[in-house]
């Protein structure tokens, strides 16, 4: 695989719960099944995918007549969808199968996502009160395999990587009311040695241009503003209709929707980076100003043996057509440290690469193992603690560089999209289309509003401004 989706902090995600503020939007669909007193429970673990798979799911149990609940010891279904990348993130689902095993209850459970993938039957090995095994590239399936848990059946599989088919469903329950995820393509047909992620989702899979321009426009008719397009490599989109568009042209011809605001993609792989894409953000101002690119190592040596496809240089000639845009951009990237065999020279050019390239976020992580990728039966040469000393130098370095040029951003002029509101410090909280976090005195009625904000002070990791008036 090219690159890992960007991972956001792990954390629950359960269906039906909003943030203060928030409000129900208009369904997308045809009304839901009447209630058959039947609840569910969805915690999702990992990416900006898994928590949009997620809600997809939860369109379908809505359409069956679940209900959601926000505890799931008051479900009689409960989903854990998981995320593999990470060692710490695949054991997190044991951790809370374990809490049914020391409680005695038993509801149906549900492994959905990239460990229930890798795992496979062995899952019913190692969590008997498990009832349904069923992996991403399944989830077209899921109709089918509720309705054999529904009529009786103990253990129920869903684990074929066989298919040319994305996951779509009727009815998709979003909870954000102001921005929409939709995903473009699915699976990843990249070789990285250390990613999991062809083996547990499957090959690439594109969703037709007139089939992504029409869920765009029902979201902006719904009043949805922003929309955010997603992929394991969301660049490498293969358009399957007769249009064959480009993920340029894609993304340009999305832009021209009337009534959308802002919209955004991740994550893109260097190697399938082109110049058109710099030049359809440049041309559309609905294209947020902000790539991540994720490079995972300054170092050419690390990227070889990564089998990344490009080298250090390469992956430069993709920052320097950003930066040469008449439009400014921000540029984030993810980076991985202590893989096999990297040198304290090699982790020198990944420091480099940060000095060099100036990024405004990065995300990163000290490498682990996964079971299935070529890199697993290599050895892990690169002690823990130094894995944990490399990392922190970095985070530092980085740290450094986003304090600087978040500073640069004072005393200028943001557009904001307020997505939250804090009580306890009377602040709203927003992203300006670069991807800046900014915090600013509100009110809780502003979530979903855009304002312009003036940024008065700068940290590392967010801005502080004040409302423009009349902005």
């Amino acid at each position: 695989m090219g690159t890992h989706p960007t991972l956001v902090q792990i954390q629950p995600f359960s269906v039906g719960q909003r943030q203060e503020g928030e409000t129900a939007r208009p369904s997308l669909a045809p009304a839901p099944a009447p209630a058959n007193g039947r609840t569910f429970y969805l915690e999702t673990f990992g990416c900006q995918m898994n928590v949009h798979d997620s809600e997809k799911v939860a369109g379908v149990l809505i359409a069956r007549g679940y209900r959601p609940v926000e505890n799931y010891e008051d479900a009689d279904l409960v989903l854990y969808n998981t995320c593999s990348i990470r060692e710490k993130a695949a054991q997190k689902v044991f951790s809370r199968l374990g809490a049914f095993r020391r409680s005695g209850r038993r509801p149906l459970i549900g492994v959905l996502g990239c460990v229930a993938q890798q795992e496979g039957e062995r899952f019913f090995e190692r969590a008997p009160q498990v009832s349904l095994v069923c992996g991403s590239a399944s989830y077209a399936k899921l109709p089918e395999l509720l309705d054999r848990l529904e009529a009786g059946e103990r253990r129920v599989t869903g684990l074929s990587l066989d298919t040319d088919e994305c996951f779509e469903t009727e009815i998709t329950r979003r909870d954000n009311p102001f921005r929409a995820y939709l995903t473009i393509i699915e699976g990843c047909d990249k070789d990285c040695a250390y990613c999991v992620v062809p083996m547990t989702r499957g090959g690439e899979r594109s969703r037709p241009s007139p089939k992504v321009i029409e869920e765009c426009r029902r979201l902006v008719d719904a009043g949805y503003t922003e929309i955010q397009f997603l992929g394991q490599n969301v660049n490498s989109y293969r358009d399957p209709s007769p249009a064959r568009w480009s993920f340029a042209e894609l993304l340009a011809r999305t832009a021209e929707i009337p009534g959308l605001k802002r919209l955004r993609f991740t994550t893109s792989h260097p190697r399938d980076f082109s110049p058109d894409i710099v030049q359809a953000i440049e041309s559309h101002p609905v294209l947020c100003d902000h790539v991540h690119l994720p490079v995972q190592s300054g170092s050419t040596r690390v990227l070889e043996r990564m089998r990344r496809g490009y080298s250090r240089e390469e992956y430069l000639e993709r920052i320097g057509c950003i930066r040469r845009s008449k439009r400014a951009m921000s540029i984030s990237t993810d980076m991985i440290v202590g893989f096999c065999g990297e040198t304290e020279e090699d982790f020198e050019e990944t420091l480099s690469l940060l000095d060099e390239v100036q990024y405004d976020q990065v995300f990163s992580f000290k490498y682990s193992p996964r079971p299935k990728t070529a890199a697993g039966a290599w050895a892990d040469s690169v002690p823990e603690e130094e894995k944990g000393r490399r990392l922190a130098i970095l985070q530092e370095r980085q740290r450094e560089i986003q304090l600087r040029r978040n500073q640069a951003a004072v005393g200028l002029e943001f557009e904001v999209l307020v997505e939250g509101y804090q009580p306890r410090l009377g602040q709203a909280v927003g992203r300006t289309t670069s991807n800046r976090l900014v915090n600013f005195p509100g009110e809780p009625g502003w979530v979903g509003q855009y304002m312009t904000v003036r940024v008065t002070a700068a940290g590392p990791n967010s801005l502080v401004g004040v409302r423009v008036s009349g902005g």
